[in-house]
């Protein structure tokens, strides 16, 4: 490999290396300690510890080359080789290409610059199809070279990038590297003579998780396949976690999440698959996840500065953060204060002519934000004013007195904003067309309307014909409206939290520029009013830029998916009626199709989730609350945002967050966890809380608060109340003596938690109808419960929740794909005849080669991604490439000169349905027929199956002599020690006499099949042992065929004698294409009368059962514990590029 030219002192390098070559411009060294006898001794070892433990490429790299100037001590690194091949050919090349062009030159600086301008231009042609993408592109190609020596994987696997660690074996600490890659974690140490080489792929990671104890103060944990291994001595542990995080989370996508994959390019392509990129990729994600902004917004910038808070007047510290679409702040305690700005809202940008370093950014609503001492606030004003050009729509025309307005409220309330008042006075409106944010009162004539325009007008329009059966109010409005005439106490109530929140989005501001504060949780917590429900749950799910990001499309997909039957409806219609039967509004026509429209068109819009139970429930309460369309994006961000992955087959999400939730259990009611048994009890009983919210297990008057936390807080207000409710019950619960006890202590108490506060008619709720038996136990005040839970449990952070959820995603998944094969096994052991423990060996191995096709042969037309929805078996299944590498692993004949056509042979004859794919069970059934020996004489009618499966498929076999040739070849290996003709051709017998109804007729091996046949049989003898023996044999099986098919034909035919004659010698010789197709053409129109040469099946069976070497040969006992052993170690390896 050429390097990066680098000044290297010779002197103090003679020690460690050797010279092999030299002249007068280049030297050739061999490290030392390379290349000889018993590695060099002790100074070979110390180098090869040295190497390992250094930033050196020399370990793998130990041979280099040095331009040398003339008189001088000082030589330059200009090439490395992993051996001596690879130096020899640039040695070469240098003599070739350079040695002639230096002695033209005069000066010997003129020479050191030609020749290092000579290699950085061979290295910058190499790397137009380099992997190395980084910062530091010539450190990284070192790192690279050595990664791709020491490990051998593909040249498509990525390293990401590396660091230097110890990796404990034990109590002994091994200094060493590792490197992270596209689909491997590995590590390389060499102390001493002692190497350590560790490959983990991600997808098989169960446990990634930082830990510290007495020894290891910070180490990373990583389990796999039952094995731990501990990683330390990182110089930044958390940045290297965090990265090993993502690049676990971004194999699991590729494997169990294909379409989700597939639609990023980002992670689609492996190029793109950098350090930078994958961090950033995380900062996104959070970025989204705390705001509540769509998937596709990507974090651009960050800046520190001061956020001026009016209402509370004072300057707040925090981030700006800028994404395509929208300026987000939180403040440094995220709890203090947020601003969510879409650009969309934004009507003018401008910055101040102080010291104060400030952008001043007006928004729709009169109101105007100010972020202070901003780094590069001028360029930062002028993308902001480019973002807001590019995706502003026509807004309304704005006067400066609107301006002044908000100002002059804003400098009343703080005389140093006095400025600001100078600066929106001057704001005229040459700043909002530099923006091109003045909407100009000029007459357009309807020719030049712009095309913008009319797709507006067809989604009005659209929406206008879609209104016509979407209702556009909330359910509870309809069936519930309030009568203000007569207020009792609870309206009172009702009413004074309306005021409440009046005079908050005075303070704030209203809608989705509104300051988010700890007033704002505090109102949440004591329960959003009935009226204004539906509009915060829009505003602070986030689903209110959804919604106006998609105009019309509800309508739309509403209009599409009307008159769908398919298996999301027919489930949809089945559980409309179960969906809050006892509200009014579910009663009726108006609730049940409006629940109907909404669950038909998100399964239309989100195939891949459809319809899953549960949704209805939740959807319900949301149309109680929220106009139609409203309720739509509301269930979008919940499905998709929210709650990733709770609504599909698996309940993947809800199944990690109960894991995230039996964690919190231990850190926060430890005896709580000493007590019970078994952990498994709280995923059982909580699984309900997490798919429905609480909906299903609290009253609905109740249930509607819980939903209003997790619109503000997201899952972690579900987690906080999960916590409260077992903490209010952990008396109870550490009495009970078993699960039922504990569920039914848990039901009394949901059936007992009320809201006071609820103004909804007693007819509807269900708090208010608890029996007079139950009205002994304590009533528990759903607020309180709230309240409590935010003060107790309150302190837990987004981020741990997120990093949790990472790490027990890795610990789901894993538990899943463990069920799935314990299934798998399960039901293959019943049919083929290994053991268990073998059937998991193969399993493993079977499924490893399948993800090696995903991890570089992403483009494979045939390849079925993972599909949990499939049955166990079908859910992986392998092409006959993979099959082919599979089969020279294990297959005892991989050996043979034709083992490639064996392999094809038996993929086709395995794949019944003809789709190019076999499952493990179809796998499983080969490796078994050709590997294990029976010595149980009553399986012996295992030979019949077997030669049923392989004969039974010749007619889609191509060509039909490889069929017969193949099972020829492999009936006598499941026979006995002592042959016996006649038992074989009885067996045989009876099982086409049982199966005749299912099996064809056998068809007779012609001429060309039969030569066919015995090439097969000497390809695969070459190399064997008893080589000699069974050529003559096979030898005296060929000449008996031949001459029971001649006496045959004598005895059929009398007159064909000399003709048969004739027959023998082209079967000896080479035949003519007329011979050769004459049985085959005659065959079709005439099945019974006996091609020219023919055999029966039965004729070869006993004639190769009449020689013992073949016999011998075929039931050669195999040692499968064996073959698994090493194909695990060399499947990857038989991948590496040659």
């Amino acid at each position: 490999m050429w390097l990066k030219p680098e000044e290297v002192l010779l002197k103090n390098a003679l020690k460690l290396w050797m010279m092999e070559r030299s002249n007068d411009y280049f030297v050739l060294q061999r490290r030392r300690g390379y290349g000889e006898e018993g590695g060099g001794g002790l100074t070979g070892l110390l180098v090869g510890t040295l190497d390992s433990v250094l930033d050196s490429t020399a370990k793998v790299a130990p041979f280099r080359i040095l331009h040398q100037t003339p008189d001088s001590q000082v030589y330059l690194s200009i090439a490395c080789g992993a051996n001596r091949e690879e130096i020899t050919k640039h040695w070469e090349w240098l003599e070739e290409n350079i040695m002639k062009t230096l002695s033209v030159f005069d000066s010997n600086e003129d020479i050191t610059n030609f020749v290092q301008g000579k290699i950085r231009g061979l290295i910058a042609e190499e790397g137009k199809h380099s992997f190395a993408k980084e910062d530091d592109p010539e450190k990284f190609r070192e790192a690279l070279l050595k990664f791709e020596k020491c490990f051998g994987l593909p040249e498509q696997e990525k390293l990401v990038t590396y660091y230097s660690c110890s990796y404990w074996k034990g109590r002994v600490p091994c200094q060493g590297w590792l490197y992270l890659s596209t689909n491997f974690l590995s590590f390389y140490s060499f102390l001493l003579g002692s190497e350590i080489k560790l490959i983990i792929s991600w997808d098989a990671i169960s446990k990634l998780e930082k830990t510290s104890n007495v020894i290891l103060t910070e180490s990373i944990h990583v389990c796999s396949q039952g094995e731990n291994h501990y990683f330390s001595m990182f110089l930044h542990i958390n940045q290297t976690y965090l990265l090993m995080e993502q690049l676990a989370s971004y194999a699991i996508k590729r494997i169990f999440d294909k379409e989700t994959f597939d639609n990023d390019p980002v992670l689609d392509d492996p190029l793109q698959i950098t350090k930078r990129g994958l961090e950033n990729r995380a900062h996104s994600e959070q970025f989204n996840a705390f705001f509540r902004l769509p998937k596709e917004e990507t974090l651009k910038e960050v800046h520190e500065c001061f956020l001026w808070v009016p209402f509370s007047h004072f300057n707040t510290h925090g981030k700006m953060c800028i994404s395509e679409n929208y300026i987000c702040f939180a403040s440094q305690d995220g709890n203090l204060c947020s601003v969510i700005i879409p650009l969309r809202e934004v009507l003018a940008i401008d910055e101040t002519n102080d010291s104060s370093k400030s952008v001043i950014i007006s928004v729709k609503g009169k109101t105007a934000f100010r972020f202070s001492e901003v780094k590069e606030f001028e360029q930062l004003v002028a993308k902001l004013r480019l973002k807001c050009g590019a995706t502003s729509t026509q807004y309304h025309d704005i006067s400066t007195e609107v301006c002044l307005s908000f100002c002059e409220q804003c400098c009343s309330e703080h005389k140093g904003c006095s400025y600001l008042l100078k600066i929106v006075t001057s704001f005229p409106l040459n700043i909002y067309r530099e923006v091109g944010l003045v909407n100009h009162v000029v007459p357009v004539s309807s020719d030049s309307v712009d095309p913008s325009d009319d797709t507006e007008v067809q989604s009005l329009t659209c929406q206008r014909e879609c209104s016509k059966t979407v209702n556009t109010e909330a359910l509870m409005t309809v069936f519930h409206p309030q009568n203000l005439e007569t207020l009792d106490s609870k309206m009172l109530k009702e009413k004074m939290k309306e005021q409440s929140w009046n005079i908050l989005f005075s303070e704030c501001g209203r809608g989705v520029s509104m300051f988010r504060t700890k007033k704002t949780r505090d109102l949440v917590v004591r329960g959003i009013p009935e009226t204004l429900r539906g509009e915060l749950w829009m505003l602070f799910s986030g689903a209110v830029n959804d919604m106006a990001a998609n105009p019309g499309y509800y309508a739309e997909v509403v209009e599409q998916s009307l008159g769908t039957c398919n298996l999301a409806t027919e489930e949809i219609e089945r559980d409309l009626r179960r969906s809050l039967p006892e509200h009014p509004a579910f009663q009726s026509d108006t609730g049940i199709s409006a629940l109907r429209r909404v669950l038909t068109a998100y399964a239309f819009r989100n195939p891949k989730i459809g319809y899953c139970q549960a949704m209805n429930i939740l959807t319900s309460v949301l149309l109680l609350y929220a106009k139609e369309e409203e309720a739509f994006w509301l269930l979008v961000a919940v499905c998709e945002r929210m709650l990733p992955d709770y609504f599909n087959r698996r309940i993947i999400g809800a199944l990690v967050d109960q894991a995230v939730f039996e964690e919190l259990i231990r850190d926060h009611l430890p005896q709580l966890t000493e007590h019970m048994t078994d952990m498994t009890f709280f995923s059982s009983v909580s699984l309900s809380w997490f798919l429905t919210l609480f909906i299903s297990v609290l009253p609905i008057e109740s249930a509607v608060n819980v939903v209003d936390c997790f619109f503000y807080d997201g899952i972690k207000a579900i987690l906080q109340l999960g916590l409260a409710i077992l903490d209010y019950n952990l008396d109870k619960l550490l009495a009970c003596k078993d699960d039922a006890e504990a569920v039914t202590a848990l039901n009394r108490f949901f059936n007992n938690v009320t809201n006071k506060d609820s103004p909804l008619p007693s007819s509807v709720q269900q708090g208010s109808n608890v029996s007079d038996e139950k009205s002994s136990h304590i009533r528990v005040d759903i607020t309180d419960l709230i309240r409590e839970s935010n003060e107790k449990y309150g302190n837990i952070l987004y981020e741990d929740i997120h990093s949790m959820r990472c790490r027990n995603r890795l610990y789901v998944i894993q538990t899943l794909e463990e069920t799935t094969k314990q299934n798998v096994l399960r039901v293959v052991s019943q049919d083929v005849k290994l053991s268990l423990h073998e059937l998991d060996e193969l399993y493993v191995i079977f499924k490893k080669e399948l993800f090696f096709s995903y991890y570089w042969c992403l483009s494979s037309p045939v390849l079925k991604h993972h599909d949990p929805s499939l049955p166990y078996l079908e859910q992986y299944q392998i092409d006959c490439q993979q099959f082919r590498v599979l089969y020279h692993l294990l297959s005892p004949w991989a050996h043979s000169a034709n083992r490639d056509s064996l392999a094809l042979w038996t993929f086709r004859l395995l794949d019944e349905n003809s789709d190019c794919l076999i499952n493990f069970k179809e796998f499983s059934s080969a490796i078994a027929y050709t590997e294990v020996q029976y010595k149980d004489p009553s399986k012996g009618d295992e030979l019949s199956k077997e030669e049923l499966l392989y004969l039974s498929q010749l007619h889609v076999s191509k060509p039909a002599k490889e069929k017969e040739a193949n099972s020829a070849k492999n009936s006598p290996e499941k026979e006995k020690e002592k042959v016996n003709i006649q038992a074989y051709l009885s067996q045989w017998q009876d099982e086409l006499l049982k199966k005749e109804e299912n099996i064809k007729d056998l068809p007779r091996m012609n001429q060309s099949q039969f030569i066919q046949f015995s090439k097969t049989l000497y390809n695969l003898f070459h190399g064997d042992p008893e080589e000699e023996s069974l050529y003559q044999a096979i030898a005296v099986v060929t000449n008996l065929l031949l001459r029971m098919e001649e006496v045959g034909r004598k005895l059929h035919s009398p007159t064909s004698a000399m003709k048969g004659l004739s027959g023998a010698v082209c079967v000896s010789g080479v035949p003519s294409e007329g011979q050769a197709e004459k049985p085959l053409e005659k065959e079709p129109s005439s099945p019974r009368e006996e091609p020219q040469w023919s055999f029966a099946f039965e004729q070869i069976l006993a004639s190769l059962l009449n020689e013992p070497a073949l016999v011998k040969f075929f039931e050669k006992s195999i040692d499968l514990k064996a073959k698994l052993e090493n194909a695990k170690t060399s499947q990857l390896s038989s991948r590496t590029k040659k």
